[in-house]
């Protein structure tokens, strides 16, 4: 069984995790977002068929799964 001076410090080690956790959330959603933003533009410029837009595709169907499992799980 821990003693209090290691619950101590485990609770702040999964505080710091948690701040970690919700930062890579946030980082996530934000690039979301820019990608989301810059695909727009691509598609507005009629250029859904390049190679850019292509890879934007595939890069915005990575982060909206990784988004989805973060939701999940609360974050």
């Amino acid at each position: 069984m821990p003693n209090e001076a290691s619950t101590g410090s485990d609770a702040g080690a999964d505080a710091a995790r948690l701040a970690a956790y919700e930062a890579f959330a946030a980082g996530t959603r934000a690039e979301l977002a820019d990608v989301t933003a810059r695909m727009d533009e691509l598609k507005a410029a009629g250029k859904v068929k390049s190679a850019t837009y292509r890879q934007l595709f595939a890069t915005r169907a990575t982060l909206k799964d990784i988004d989805r499992r973060l939701r999940e799980r609360g974050l």
